[in-house]
């Protein structure tokens, strides 16, 4: 759910940009229709449109790269990275030097930023609904873990690059933030067609030409960004499989390239499928619950784990242990719900994946054990 589920919403985002290029590519479903589940998950439109069939040829592409070799994907990752972090810093500037709009600084971090009856607790789902994009931006931080066996040092190495990974998204996505609501005024902001916020603003700042390298920028943004999630995701079924967590045919090795190939292929069908169900936005919701949940077992984890293993070997330390995880809980609890209450559709389509997923575990555990039992 929520590895395909991400790569899936960042290939409709590149879909999406390539449509500032291409009108042609609209969002508009030629073949398909709307399927309307009971409550709380309510109706989805699924099918086919051009920017959905974009989405699914941008994975296919990356998807045979990855194939052929971790070489080749490791240079796209790398260039593109570095591409995608200058564009967004040269953004940042140019929103807080050349395109600063009084007025809307003024409308924006006034006293007009709250409603007219101030901060309330009414406003506490709302913002908590409202962090998606934000959680979604930095969501991957854990996917170097993916690959922690093949690091020389990953005592070392794991926790440096979470925390600098997670501190550089940080730092950018609050600077981003800034610069746009720096440039433009709230009605603006909501106005950006097809929630394309950044190609408004420097649509504002430089004019149409401002408008067209942005959404270049975020279309290589958006490719390289899939391409290390393809990358790094497959690594996960290959790894279960191994465990026999999986299909066996998951944990077999290309005999050539010497990639996960079946892994990746699984991959690319399944998040293809995602991507031909939502729109950007609604495949965040999804994906985004998901890993709320996920992300509080995990936290809840490391309180069993100290209780029930208090002389395992621990290499790396918690900081603000028990009060800063327990916190962590608390506030991603309160997202949780915030999500299920305002954005129900989607977050109740993943918290049905999710509690469908405990039998199939179960059942998947059963049956192997049995064919082991046999096999002795």
């Amino acid at each position: 759910m929520i590895q395909t589920g991400t790569i899936a919403a960042v290939a409709v985002a590149f879909a999406r940009f390539s449509g500032v290029l291409f009108p042609a590519l609209t969002p508009d479903v030629f073949l398909g229709g709307t399927i309307n589940f009971p409550q709380p998950i309510g109706p989805i439109t699924v099918g086919l449109s051009p920017q959905r069939v974009l989405a699914v040829a941008s994975i296919v592409v990356l998807t045979w790269i990855n194939v052929r070799g971790v070489r080749t994907a490791a240079f796209i990752q790398t260039s593109l990275t570095a591409i995608k972090t200058a564009a967004l810093a040269a953004l940042v500037v140019l929103g807080l030097t050349v395109g600063r709009n009084a007025a809307a600084v003024a409308e924006n971090f006034g006293a007009t930023f709250w409603p007219a009856g101030g901060f309330t607790l009414a406003l506490l789902p709302v913002i908590g609904a409202a962090m998606v994009g934000s959680l979604f931006s930095m969501d991957a931080w854990n996917n170097v873990g993916f690959a922690g066996s093949e690091l020389k040092d990953p005592k070392r190495d794991l926790p440096f690059a979470m925390g600098a990974g997670v501190l550089t998204v940080t730092v950018l996505y609050m600077l981003a933030n800034i610069a746009y609501l720096s440039v433009l005024p709230a009605e603006g902001i909501a106005a950006a067609p097809q929630d394309r916020v950044a190609t408004a603003v420097l649509k504002a700042i430089l004019g149409d030409g401002g408008l067209y390298v942005m959404a270049v920028a975020i279309m290589i943004s958006t490719f390289g960004c899939n391409n290390g999630l393809i990358l790094s995701g497959a690594r996960v079924y290959y790894a279960m499989a191994r465990d026999n967590l999986f299909f066996k045919s998951a944990g077999v090795l290309h005999p050539e390239y010497k990639t996960p190939a079946v892994a990746l292929v699984v991959q690319a069908l399944w998040t293809s499928v995602l991507c031909l169900s939502g729109t950007y936005g609604q495949l965040l919701e999804f994906v985004i619950f998901a890993a709320l949940v996920f992300y509080m077992l995990t936290a809840a984890g490391l309180f069993a784990l100290r209780a029930k293993r208090p002389d395992a070997e621990r290499p790396v330390r918690v900081p603000g242990y028990p009060w800063l995880p327990a916190l962590y809980l608390l506030l991603t609890t309160l997202i949780a719900l915030a999500m299920l209450a305002m954005k129900t559709t989607y977050s109740g389509l993943g918290l049905l994946c999710v509690l469908l997923g405990v039998p199939v575990y179960f059942l998947w555990r059963a049956a192997t054990g049995a064919s082991h039992g046999a096999s002795r």
